[in-house]
């Protein structure tokens, strides 16, 4: 059996560790121009959509397949488990638990980026945490300070006017985001419902500061088989 692992989240690279020595391969997008060295055989870069990936599973005789991309990743997703689901392979979604407001957190829940802007005035500084990848769906915050934070140095510009961009590498602790946030002065956080507790410490630094909270809620998931943890994700590994 050779197993495809769908990498870039922490818990992929902690699946990847737990595999070592298996029939498996990982595969990561190239979001990041020099990802981690991975432990398993790996693959980088895009398909070339369903016939690509289609493709792709046959000339590596692919018999599983272990989604553990981004939980906003969902039309990588959505593609990967109907393609499995053609092909009669055994597909899963490892899909973290979604962050939950705690005590003292100023969240305002939104569905879509465009929102953000009904909720903050002009002149506002705006820290986004969200990537560079979806940074467009945010040019109404025109008139604000933007500033998107990511971890290669950009090769465009800004897409839009009054925005800028910072390099910065993560994990990043509660005390880094806390100076960094009162050397920005920032306003307003904005981030996806990602999940998993090292990219927490942004929020745990907003709620410190009193800094309010723009929570993009996580795209609806589809009828595919999900599991929550690194343990269950490997058990269905095993019992394949």
């Amino acid at each position: 059996m050779t197993l495809l692992l769908l990498g870039g989240t922490g818990e992929a690279r902690q699946m990847a560790e737990r595999l070592r020595g298996q029939d498996a391969i990982i595969s990561l997008a190239g979001a990041t121009r020099n990802p981690e060295a991975q432990v398993l055989p790996t693959r980088i870069g895009g398909f070339g959509g369903a016939d690509g990936f289609r493709s792709y599973l046959e000339a590596e005789q692919i018999s599983a397949v272990l989604d553990a991309t981004h939980p906003f990743a969902c039309q990588i997703t959505a593609r990967t488990a109907q393609v499995c689901a053609d092909q009669d392979l055994p597909y899963l979604q490892f899909l973290r638990p979604q962050w939950q407001p705690e005590p003292g957190d100023h969240w305002i829940n939104i569905t879509r980026e465009s929102e953000a802007a009904d909720h903050m005035p002009h002149g506002a500084v705006v820290f986004l945490g969200t990537g560079r990848q979806t940074l467009s769906r945010f040019a109404n915050l025109e008139g604000r300070e933007v500033i998107c934070r990511q971890i290669d140095p950009p090769e465009q510009p800004f897409p839009f006017a009054g925005g800028r961009f910072l390099v910065g590498r993560p994990p990043f602790s509660v005390a880094d985001e806390v100076a960094l946030f009162v050397r920005l002065g920032v306003d307003f956080l904005v981030v996806k419902n990602a999940g998993g507790a090292p990219s927490r410490t942004k929020l745990n630094a907003a709620r410190q500061l009193g800094i309010p909270v723009l929570m993009i809620a996580r795209p609806p998931q589809g009828d595919w088989p999900i599991v929550n943890s690194v343990d269950d994700a490997l058990a269905w590994v095993k019992a394949l």
